[in-house]
């Protein structure tokens, strides 16, 4: 759900699963189908899924939540999401840190006092963002915020992980020095350091992206 051009998508197929991708994004469709051949690409809401009862496995919502601003919004697509997957299934779902804007910022050396005061603080406190900096409309959550929504719609054994930890700077760094020597030790090190710190709750809102899955 929200499977976008089919970067997800392309490695399950290639994993051998059975891969159905559903995006609004007329392109990102067209993308799919070409970027991850062997996946059924169509055009669709994740709030209102053209599926039978129990027709998945596993359902991965890695891009709808944070783009859906409202609260009901949100929990109406992970009731489809619950809806579609079969009893025992799986649930996961992404959502962006809302410490992850201010993070950003201060690895780049750009933080400065007009967008803490502003953009920056706002997001921290709500979650709500407006796109007024190139980014569009979202909602940025919180690990306990994300993982509260998620036991709404009636998902059990809920977990939650914090996909790139507080080294997350690291993978910036290696996309900046992309081909060379020192980007595969960055890219080492950020993952060392997300699993040390996935095993730590506290560091989860440090992450950029939370990670929280379910079971129907």
């Amino acid at each position: 759900m929200g499977g976008g051009p089919g970067a997800h998508a392309r490695w399950l197929v290639e994993e051998g699963y059975e891969v159905d991708l559903v995006d609004p994004v007329p392109k990102h469709v067209e993308q799919a189908r070409e970027r991850a051949p062997g996946c059924v690409a169509t055009q669709g809401d994740a709030r209102q899924l053209d599926f039978s009862n129990s027709s998945f496995d596993a359902v991965l919502l890695l891009g709808p939540l944070y783009h859906l601003a409202e609260r009901e919004d949100r929990l109406t697509a992970l009731r489809e999401a619950r809806r579609v997957a079969v009893q025992g299934g799986v649930v996961a779902v992404a959502g962006i840190s809302r410490y992850s804007l201010m993070q950003d910022y201060t690895v780049s050396a750009g933080l400065s006092p007009e967008l803490l005061a502003g953009e920056v603080s706002q997001v921290v406190r709500t979650g709500s963002y407006d796109g007024s900096r190139g980014f569009t409309v979202v909602h940025f959550h919180n690990a306990a915020e994300l993982a509260e929504e998620v036991s709404a719609v009636g998902l059990s054994g809920v977990r939650v992980h914090g996909i790139e930890g507080p080294g997350w700077a690291y993978v910036v760094a290696a996309g900046r020095c992309a081909g060379q020597e020192e980007a595969g030790a960055l890219v080492a090190d950020a993952i060392a350091t997300a699993r040390l710190a996935d095993e730590h709750g506290v560091f989860h809102d440090a992450s950029a992206h939370i990670l929280v899955v379910g079971s129907v």
